[in-house]
């Protein structure tokens, strides 16, 4: 029996980073593709009640075959949650063997990745104990919420098979590891390095406050790109993608506590 995958994403059922992985993955699995209806980048985890929960098919065209998808009316994480509960038994009767979310139109590097749909539906999918890829790929963020046609997403198609390979092999030895976040620079051919690194603690994008007479006025925070890059550690997903111009791929694990030595911090507590 062949595995099964679940491809999802956060810029919508109609995107072309989610077609490009479709094609990429095709090959290797059955897929159920269940991705929100509309976009929903920066979503994160989120779970919002004002979402209707509703599911229509929707048919995605890869060359030389019409894959069957679902579009969801949800954030990413509840599309996952959608795909996992009920469309997979319904359909395959079975559990997927791995959830990939992507290709997301935008890198996700540094402190703000919770922010991310893409990471957030990688993590919702661990967290049913199903292992998980969050692909991106280095866009302008002038891009991120396009959906533009002109984005050739073919090297972070390659990438994204070479590491759902190596996912659906085995993960055994891996000690708390759920996702394995990748990022793709927007120059990468398939034979651009790759190197896992960690998750930089620093910000990537700036977020600026609006320009507004006063705040009766709608406004939007907005961001700016930081361009002192090599004054970061070397062995973080922000040196590796922005200076070193390789792929970043990043462990992640859904246990956020601190690295900081419990009994310090009891002792901090008890002073």
């Amino acid at each position: 029996m062949r595995p099964l995958i679940i491809i999802t994403n956060d810029d919508g059922i109609e995107s072309h980073g989610l077609i490009a992985a479709v094609q990429a993955l095709h090959p290797l699995a059955d897929l159920l593709i269940a991705a929100p209806a509309k976009q929903m980048t920066a979503m994160g985890r989120a779970l919002p009640n004002t979402m209707s929960g509703t599911i229509h098919a929707h048919a995605i065209a890869i060359p030389g075959e019409t894959v069957h998808g679902w579009a969801v009316d949800g954030s990413p994480a509840q599309a996952v949650q959608f795909a996992v509960l009920e469309i997979a038994p319904k359909i395959w009767g079975r559990k997927p063997d791995l959830v990939v979310s992507g290709i997301n139109y935008g890198e996700n590097i540094g402190n703000g990745i919770t922010i991310s749909g893409t990471i957030g539906a990688a993590l919702e999918a661990a967290s049913f104990g199903v292992r998980a890829l969050a692909v991106s790929l280095e866009t302008h963020h002038s891009l991120h919420h396009s959906n533009s046609p002109e984005i050739n997403f073919s090297s972070a198609a390659y990438f994204t098979r070479v590491f759902a390979e190596k996912a659906l092999r085995s993960w055994a030895g891996l000690q708390d590891v759920q996702v394995f976040k990748v990022d793709v620079p927007d120059n990468a051919t398939p034979a651009t390095p790759w190197q896992v690194v960690r998750q930089s603690s620093s910000r990537y994008y700036q977020h600026v406050a609006p320009q507004r007479a006063s705040w009766q006025v709608p406004g939007r925070i907005g961001i700016e790109l930081k361009d002192d890059w090599k004054q970061y550690d070397p062995e973080t997903d922000i040196y590796t993608l922005a200076v070193r111009k390789w792929v970043s791929v990043v462990p992640l694990s859904l246990e956020l506590t601190s690295r900081t030595a419990i009994s310090a911090v009891k002792d901090w507590l008890a002073d």
